[in-house]
């Protein structure tokens, strides 16, 4: 009998965690830029009894993202797509946080909707940090970052204007928001749903990162203050990713969950200085 095909793209903690959830009864397809990476993950997962295939990939290069979804969709029925590829403001300079974080998101979203099967779903793994500065983009910015072709992000003067890994980040974050809103019309033209997720500070390799960077000490504050008062889990975000990819979540399109103990919120909450 033939299986549905559930992708995912970055097979880091979130990644890992996100495919166990959903690879079971599947194909497996793993994608990460790094080869060793995408080595050990496919040995693991393999290992734990996933039938993994697995394909390097440059979300920023349209060729090679495009390659991925026509191999993943030749596979059989593809219904899953997870995309959680992404670079910190203490990985990566300004540059390659754009084109992995902004251009990445953009090209995944255009090409998989080409294959997606009917009643298929995706879901974007974007951040808090989209949440966080809601005065960073004017109305037509904002309307530039959502529907500019992919090809042309990189050209817009808010986005040439960027000169730090910390506002790329944030630059970044909002517009995958503003994208997969964009992109649930063509998603729903082939009976497909696309969502995104706004996690919060995650205990994986990149979370850990970034407490340990010289934004630490305002992350753990707002941990603090917030209702949950702890990190979150990889597992926390693979458990909603799940259910926006699930039929169960069948009217849910075109728009973000927050997943951050509360930490928005709380912000948002707190009195006008």
């Amino acid at each position: 009998m033939d299986k549905d095909v559930a992708v995912v793209i970055g097979v880091g903690g979130m990644g890992q965690a996100i495919a166990r959830r959903i690879g079971s009864g599947r194909r497996l397809v793993l994608a990460d830029f790094s080869a060793a990476t995408l080595d050990a993950a496919g040995a693991l997962l393999s290992g734990e009894g996933h039938d993994v295939t697995t394909r390097v990939v440059d979300v920023s290069d349209v060729a090679s993202v495009r390659a991925l979804a026509e191999a993943s969709a030749a596979l059989g029925r593809l219904t899953h797509v997870a995309h959680t590829a992404g670079l910190s403001p203490t990985q990566a300079p300004v540059d390659r946080i754009l084109h992995v974080d902004l251009l990445g998101v953009a090209v995944v979203l255009d090409e998989f909707a080409n294959v997606v099967a009917p009643g298929g779903a995706g879901v974007v793994i974007a951040s808090m940090a989209g949440h966080m500065a809601p005065g960073l983009l004017s109305a037509e910015q904002s309307k530039q970052l959502a529907t500019a072709p992919a090809a042309d992000l990189l050209t817009l003067p808010v986005v040439t204007a960027v000169d730090n890994p910390g506002l790329a980040y944030s630059l970044a974050k909002q517009a995958n928001l503003l994208r997969v809103q964009a992109a649930a019309g063509a998603w729903g033209a082939r009976g497909a749903r696309i969502n995104s997720i706004s996690p919060g500070v995650i205990s994986t390799p990149m979370g850990r990162q970034e407490l340990a960077g010289e934004s630490g000490a305002n992350m753990r504050a707002l941990l603090d203050m917030s209702p949950a008062k702890r990190l979150g889990t990889p597992d926390d975000i693979a458990a909603a990713a799940e259910f926006l990819l699930d039929p169960r979540a069948g009217f849910v399109t075109g728009t973000d969950l927050l997943v951050d103990g509360g930490v928005v919120a709380t912000l948002r909450a707190l009195p006008a200085p």
